[in-house]
């Protein structure tokens, strides 16, 4: 496999996680699959390939200490870019996963978060922050009701 088809493979890996947490965060399977660590060791393993791959002497040195114009031209490589990519599909997803199951706990609404995360995962974490606290100043028994309601669908 070359690295632009793992790039790609991995760019639509992530699409289904994505999809059942925004559009379907209620549904049985859709939890079944996000307790999963699965896709993580997954992305985490073409991660480590790639990583390994990039990796020479000289770009080992540069990223020990690192400096902009190192870390730029370093990333003018094709499979250092791809490492780099991958390395946001996993840690975007895992922040997507954590900001899901913390509406899945409080009842909070997270899909405006989840959209946020899958295209900037920082903006997306920064979302459900903001959404949180609001809610839990302004709202705080209907986040009281809903996460009794949430342990209800969790239990049937």
């Amino acid at each position: 496999m070359t690295i632009s088809q793992l790039f790609n493979v991995a760019n639509l890996f992530v699409l289904p996680f994505w999809a059942l947490m925004i559009l379907l965060p209620n549904w049985k399977f859709t939890r079944q699959i996000m307790s999963s660590y699965l896709p993580f060791v997954l992305l985490a393993g073409a991660y480590l390939y790639l990583f390994i791959s990039s990796i020479t002497p000289e770009n080992a040195q540069a990223l020990s200490n690192p400096q902009l114009a190192d870390i730029a031209k370093f990333f003018a490589d094709e499979t250092a870019a791809a490492t780099g990519w991958i390395h946001f599909l996993v840690m975007d997803l895992f922040v997507g996963r954590w900001i899901y199951w913390e509406g899945q706990k409080t009842g909070i609404w997270t899909i405006h978060s989840l959209a946020l995360c899958l295209f900037a995962g920082p903006m997306g974490l920064l979302s459900h922050i903001l959404t949180y606290w609001i809610a839990k100043t302004f709202f705080p028994k209907f986040q009281q009701n809903e996460t009794v309601n949430a342990e209800e669908k969790a239990a049937s």
